[in-house]
């Protein structure tokens, strides 16, 4: 039970994982009685978890982490016969020992309450399955190791939010449990800001648009997620989009995000025939538009060879500090990969 109270964590990333390949671990499960009353959740929750107090399930529904029946749920849900109730985290059970570790960050902005950092692309987020070491915890762990008041194994600090491994860009991280706490409800509440810049096969038809179409896991495939138009599987996810320049075979657009689901801009843009550009699990690493020529599959290798993952960029977070109130917009810069692959395609298009 210590370890349920232990990591209960304001975090947007399980409700939320922005483009994250992340999971959720299943830590309680229960499920109603046929002659169960009508009962809120939390204390329905109280009632079966030794220790737990009900203010903390009222954080832990407020971060996403009670589900009912597989969705998440406010603490005054009122639980109904036979309902399925879990309580799930973005770790298992057993927590991975985190050891600092002095990896260069690039860090946008750093106060007393949090920090923003350009996460480069390759850098997982956090330690798990395969990826014990290196990642960007172990250094934020390294970086903050003088400072008293952060400990990197307290779930109640630390990362707000994620991107996966190939993708680039701003991430914030919360230096407290105040912090954590508000910029995780910013993120549950979608009153932040965050814009993508990505390369997509083909060539867009609109100049701007709306994607909306629920996503969830794969029905065949558990490593990738899939949409459900009819809405029968997966959560609600919209995804707007704008053409920034268009290079006949691929094309460089914006994307904004209304919610963010795991993979959402990836999925979204494969599932209306604009798969990002070397993305190898959604194959996007394939030649899906142009010729047949000898020289231009030539061409394409070496796009490949230049930016070797899918061209994602997180390139603008904004959000109210947590503290000072007061509203902050971070932009960043297109990564090298990316940027040279846009010239070699603008040069190819002439």
């Amino acid at each position: 039970m210590e370890e349920f109270l232990d990591n209960i964590d304001i975090n947007e990333d399980l409700l939320l994982p922005e483009d994250s390949d992340q999971s959720m671990f299943e830590h309680y499960r229960f499920v109603a009685d046929k002659g169960q009353s009508l009962l809120r959740v939390d204390k329905f929750l109280v009632d079966r978890i030794e220790g737990i107090s009900r203010n903390r399930i009222q954080m832990a529904a407020d971060a996403g982490y009670i589900l009912v029946n597989d969705v998440p749920v406010k603490s005054n849900y009122k639980i109904k016969p036979l309902d399925l109730v879990t309580v799930v985290m973005d770790r298992p059970r057993r927590e991975l020992e985190i050891i600092p570790e002095d990896i260069p960050l690039n860090i946008v902005y750093e106060d007393d309450d949090l920090m923003v950092v350009n996460k480069s692309p390759g850098l997982v987020v956090h330690p798990g399955h395969g990826n014990y070491t290196g990642t960007l915890v172990n250094a934020i762990a390294w970086h903050l190791k003088d400072n008293p008041q952060f400990d990197v194994k307290d779930p109640r600090l630390g990362l707000v939010h994620r991107i996966d491994k190939d993708t680039s860009g701003l991430l914030v991280i919360a230096k407290n449990p105040e912090a954590k706490t508000n910029l995780g409800l910013q993120f549950f509440n979608k009153s932040t800001q965050r814009k993508y810049r990505a390369i997509v096969w083909g060539n867009v038809k609109e100049d701007e648009g709306r994607i909306e179409g629920n996503i969830g896991r794969h029905l065949r495939d558990k490593m990738l997620m899939t949409v459900f138009p009819e809405g029968d599987h997966g959560k609600p996810a919209v995804t707007h989009y704008r053409v920034i320049e268009r290079f006949g075979y691929v094309t460089l657009v914006e994307c904004q995000l209304e919610t963010g689901r795991t993979h959402q801009i990836r999925v979204h843009m494969k599932y209306i025939g604009h798969t990002l550009f070397n993305d190898e699990r959604y194959g996007g690493h394939e030649m899906l538009k142009g010729s047949t020529l000898a020289k231009y599959k030539q061409f394409i290798k070496n796009c490949f060879d230049l930016c070797p993952r899918q061209a994602l960029h997180a390139k603008t977070l904004g959000f109210i500090h947590p503290k000072t109130k007061k509203e902050l917009l971070f932009d960043s810069d297109l990564p090298e990969d990316m940027s040279l692959l846009i010239e070699k395609w603008k040069n190819y298009s002439k």
